[in-house]
């Protein structure tokens, strides 16, 4: 499959996101939008993707969490640039567990921002994409998402939900001519895990980004990083939940 000429990427600052657009930019993609809160201080990331090889990298102020601004955005950048060819959804927060369990507040904040904040844009998105009969759009899910752990089960039940729901969009494109490239990584060293002692089978940002681009190349629909981890969890989802529930992080 082609690079787009254009991609959005909803979550501007994501090191992910960003990743994946320096490959595609290397592959021939000609155009970035990168959608972040204070797009105006997005100089560093502009000059790496033209760096990188992009010719125009435009910014657009973008908070997930503002559920009113998700269609105006939309409307605005592809008023611009053309209908949707691909899209990175690549914004979220792991939150803090410990307070989580205890600020009902702080654990419905997580919960917006990683579940319905996606919920909605995916929806306005994947809208615009039947309409073309045409493009891409990639979600990223979690292995936390696929057997949710008591060490982060507020972040974990997140990403289940929004799993489930991309897993459901994605069938729900199938014969449309759109698609969506659902993305369950491990655990990623990167900046949100700054300080966290590393996984058994960590992935690196540009890891989890070269899995990203190969599928869409691929035209894949989902893919596992590293795809060991689909047969490992093959193997926890059946272990007693005496056992599960002492799982580490």
């Amino acid at each position: 499959m082609p690079s787009p000429s254009w991609v959005l990427v909803l979550g501007g600052r994501s090191e992910i996101g960003l990743a994946v657009a320096r490959r595609l930019v290397a592959g021939g993609t000609r155009t970035v939008v990168l959608a972040a809160r204070r797009a105006s201080d997005l100089d560093g990331e502009q000059a790496g993707l033209r760096a990188a090889g992009a010719t125009t990298v435009d910014t657009v102020e973008f908070d997930a969490d503002d559920l009113t601004s998700h269609a105006p955005l939309l409307a605005s950048v592809v008023e611009r640039h053309g209908p949707l060819e691909l899209v990175v959804v690549a914004y979220g927060i792991l939150g803090d567990q410990a307070r989580a369990e205890h600020d009902a507040a702080h654990a419905v904040a997580v919960l917006h921002t990683n579940y319905v904040a996606h919920v909605q844009m995916l929806t306005l998105v994947a809208e615009r994409l039947r309409v073309q009969r045409a493009g891409r759009v990639v979600v990223f899910s979690s292995v936390a998402g696929v057997r949710v752990r008591r060490a982060n089960y507020v972040y974990g039940s997140t990403k289940a939900a929004l799993d489930g729901f991309a897993s459901g969009l994605a069938d729900a494109l199938h014969g449309t001519g759109a698609s969506l490239l659902l993305v369950r990584p491990g655990f990623v060293i990167g900046r949100m895990t700054a300080g966290m002692d590393p996984a058994p089978l960590s992935s690196t940002v540009d890891q989890v980004a070269d899995a990203v681009v190969d599928a869409l190349r691929r035209g894949r629909g989902e893919v596992w990083v590293p795809a060991s981890l689909r047969w490992v969890f093959a193997g926890m989802r059946i272990l007693p939940r005496a056992v599960w529930r002492r799982m580490p992080r």
